[in-house]
């Protein structure tokens, strides 16, 4: 059996982290808003397209480590700072989910 191109897309989503996209999202746009960067600002600094750091921001997209590293530089920080910071949202991601799941009491 084979499969079609939208099988295996929808195969390739399903193994999204949806809090782990979350807080990708909202530290790259934390950094970039703060810095005072537009996404073209950004994707230019970075050597990625604008339409990436889109994707990213509104948590559709996945970045490759290359993509980390180089979106670390265009914020101005280290590549371990970046992925601290994503962590720690990460975190408060799944606190939020948990808490969002938990019956009432």
């Amino acid at each position: 059996m084979f499969l079609g191109y939208s099988e295996i897309r929808q195969m390739l989503r399903s193994d999204q982290n949806p809090a782990l996209l979350r807080a990708v999202a909202t530290e790259l746009k934390a950094r970039r808003v703060a810095l005072g960067l537009s996404q073209y600002g950004l994707a230019h600094e970075a050597d990625v397209h604008r339409t990436f750091i889109s994707k990213l921001e509104m948590g559709t997209a996945n970045p490759s480590l290359t993509a980390l590293y180089r979106l670390a530089e265009g914020l101005e920080v280290e590549p371990a700072e970046l992925v601290r910071a994503i962590s720690k949202r990460y975190r408060k991601e799944l606190r939020n989910e948990s808490r969002d799941h938990d019956p009432l009491p």
